[in-house]
């Protein structure tokens, strides 16, 4: 289980709050040391939290008993391949609304190889126009489940389970 997740964004206050209220949480600043970063916390039984830091910032691996340090990247990031399935309760509707709003690339698509029924069903929400994020409403994620399940998984790749 993913309880938290971080992300470098063009304007990160922005982006945590837009983050925030398609979780239907909240946006707070990171504490410690992440200048100008921020957390949309959707105060869910899980905790499920985004760290948003500037486009940026760098984690590098501390020295000692140090822990991670920040640091600063030179060039300007662009794309970054990285991307996170955010289960959300907000409708489908409200997910294109927010992302029309803030001008964002975001899409209705089914995940699966090209000419075959759909797994499951993503909205993709293009942060900054920059990072996917894969949304699912409710129903999405019951597609999703379905799809994830172990003993499906092993039928589809013609697998045998592990004894």
């Amino acid at each position: 289980m993913i309880h938290h997740v971080s992300i470098s964004a063009r304007n990160p206050e922005h982006v945590a709050e837009v983050l925030a209220e398609l979780m239907q949480g909240k946006c707070y600043p990171f504490p410690g040391r992440a200048v100008d970063s921020f957390m949309a916390v959707s105060g869910d039984k899980n905790g499920t939290m985004i760290e948003v830091y500037p486009e940026d910032a760098t984690l590098e691996p501390g020295t000692g008993d140090h822990q991670v340090s920040w640091g600063k990247l030179n060039a300007d990031a662009g794309y970054v391949p990285f991307h996170v399935l955010l289960s959300v309760p907000t409708s489908e509707a409200d997910v294109k609304r927010i992302g029309a709003r803030e001008g964002w690339r975001t899409e209705k698509f089914g995940r699966a190889p090209p000419g075959q029924k759909p797994y499951f069903h993503v909205i993709e929400f293009w942060i900054e126009n920059r990072i996917m994020l894969e949304v699912a409403t409710p129903a999405m994620v019951a597609e999703y489940l379905a799809m994830i399940d172990l003993k499906n998984l092993d039928v589809a790749f013609n697998r045998h389970a592990a004894a």
